[in-house]
């Protein structure tokens, strides 16, 4: 996406406590009507792409094993499913080919949420990639989630095989994140831009459809849906369904995604972030942030379950700044029993071997470690 279209998305996108945590922060976490557990930790990338990439971390039982010890609770798992099914990748995959499960595939992905329960981590599984829609280029889809009959399909068959693998895991251990991020696009294979919200109603067929089809299985699974518009829009029309839902830590995109080339044509352009302060010519601060995720809040206050699946920052952006604005977001999120997953651990916006430039990195086993980024997200 070029930098005018990702700033008028933004435009519209704008309209165990751990071990550092205070007194005061952890009175906080219970005294709401949140109904979901106030899960924090990190997304993981081991399947996040349609084809396999060597510069994305594989995860480790030691980053497991540290997340854990650091007081976290949660990883979240995004999936392009074109890496757990067998197709001919020289050629489109087909409606069949998006059907045909690699077992082996499965088994490897069933394992990495086994791992993570091991440590005490609940694994929520989320398609980055579904049948017929993915907020990312990069790869041919034979049809759309939102318009086809057939994606919609397949897509429920997706999670009915999800659902059955995992029917006798229990809530505390696995819940299933439905979509990332749903928008329309006005061209679902070669555009990185989301366009608008899928029509509500659309949203809550699809979404319903998939509630039931995974409780087949095991009638307290837990699942979530990623909020409209990009995952910037709370959707009153799935309120009245047992689904939490998922807000993002992105606001404003400025300064989360400064300098992110997949963002910027030229990221010399990206104008220069502070917070609080002016950017680009509008002024930016905490009420902000208050006045953004108001509508989430009062979702919380209705009683639906939100969490924030993904938030942070690309390496380019300043380290006191993150830091600062970041605070300003999980201060905003804590009292509500919001919890986070920042995106992600090992890797460009996590805690260790981020390519950060301007970080005192710790010596941690060998990786370095962000260790005020560390201790920011531990207070919280």
């Amino acid at each position: 996406m070029r930098r005018r279209t990702f700033i008028k998305t933004s435009g519209m996108v704008t309209a165990g406590v751990g071990l550092a945590a205070n007194v005061s922060a952890g009175n906080l976490f219970n005294q709401n009507n949140n109904p979901l557990p106030r899960w924090k930790g990190f997304n993981l990338l081991d399947y996040f792409n349609a084809q396999v990439r060597d510069n994305l971390p594989v995860t480790t039982d030691d980053d497991l094993k540290w997340m854990a010890d650091w007081g976290f609770n949660f990883v979240r798992l995004p999936m392009a499913y074109p890496r757990y099914v067998k197709f001919d990748p020289s050629k489109d995959i087909t409606p069949e080919g998006v059907l045909n499960f690699d077992e082996q595939k499965v088994d490897e992905i069933e394992a990495l949420v086994e791992r993570a329960n091991k440590y005490g981590l609940h694994m929520s599984l989320n398609l980055h990639r579904a049948p017929g829609f993915c907020v990312n280029a990069g790869f041919h889809e034979p049809y759309n989630l939102w318009q086809d009959d057939k994606a919609q399909e397949a897509f429920y068959a997706h999670w009915d095989m999800w659902a059955k693998r995992f029917a006798s895991k229990t809530p505390d251990q696995i819940s299933f994140d439905l979509v990332n991020e749903p928008c329309t696009r006005e061209d679902m294979n070669d555009q990185f831009s989301g366009r608008g919200p899928v029509p509500g109603v659309l949203y809550r067929k699809v979404a319903k459809n998939a509630m039931e089809t995974i409780r087949v299985h095991n009638p307290n699974h837990r699942m979530v849906a990623d909020g409209n518009n990009v995952g910037s829009d709370v959707i009153p029309e799935i309120f009245d369904l047992d689904i939490a839902q998922s807000c993002r830590g992105y606001h404003p995109h400025y300064i989360s995604h400064y300098r992110a080339p997949w963002v910027f044509e030229n990221p010399d352009e990206a104008p220069e972030p502070v917070w609080p302060g002016e950017i680009d010519g509008k002024h930016f601060s905490r009420e902000d942030l208050e006045e953004f995720y108001k509508p989430w809040i009062a979702a919380v206050e209705k009683g639906v379950g939100v969490h924030c699946g993904e938030c942070g920052c690309w390496r380019e952006t300043p380290h006191e700044v993150f830091l600062s604005w970041f605070g300003d977001v999980l201060d905003v999120l804590t009292p509500h029993g919001i919890g986070y997953g920042l995106w992600n651990f090992r890797g460009d916006f996590g805690i260790m071997d981020s390519g950060r430039t301007d970080v005192d990195y710790e010596d941690w086993h060998g990786h370095k470690l962000d260790r005020k980024l560390l201790n920011l997200l531990q207070k919280y």
